[in-house]
């Protein structure tokens, strides 16, 4: 088995409907990763090992996602100088705004690529992880133009289905 070149944290078993979307994405491509959960309030010194260690396991980015406070993202970067993609999880009282702004008000010199909220942003972030990948990968560069070519194409289909009959 290969080693996980992604690392997906999420604060809580609640964030799994999210998260599993760039689960999804990585699988598709065949990228290797794991999913953990690890809270940045409640398992600080976990999160913390976690991040600082995900390296030596062989991770090259992580994707961390958490609602309301959401400083998930931001404890991981700052125990890590992997690159660090944030994916606010919607809920809370604020609908996740609040996620939102915590994942993306990060201090100068720890920075966390930000997705959208939900499950756009956690299918976002596989694909950027993915891009990242893909820059040392020619093998996943590939995949990753072809992924592209296919949602290009499905526009073109569905368009056609569209107008099917409807010429003036």
């Amino acid at each position: 088995m290969n080693p996980p070149q992604v690392l997906i944290v999420m604060g809580s078993d609640s964030d799994l409907p999210v998260m599993g979307e760039a689960a999804k994405v990585l699988t598709e491509f065949d990228v290797p990763f794991e999913m953990r959960i690890s809270s940045a309030h409640r398992s600080p010194r976990r999160t913390g090992l976690l991040a600082s260690e995900a390296e030596d396991r062989g991770v090259k980015v992580v994707i961390a996602g958490a609602g309301m406070a959401a400083h998930l993202a931001g404890v991981v970067a700052a125990e890590t100088t992997l690159p660090v993609i944030g994916v606010p999880i919607g809920g809370g009282a604020l609908n996740g705004v609040d996620a939102l702004y915590s994942t993306v008000q990060m201090p100068g010199g720890i920075p966390v690529a930000t997705m959208a909220i939900g499950r756009a942003g956690a299918k976002n972030a596989a694909i950027l992880a993915v891009q990242i990948l893909a820059l040392a990968d020619v093998s996943l560069a590939a995949k990753l133009k072809s992924y592209r070519a296919q949602m290009a194409q499905e526009v073109d289909e569905k368009d056609k289905q569209l107008n099917a009959g409807n010429a003036c």
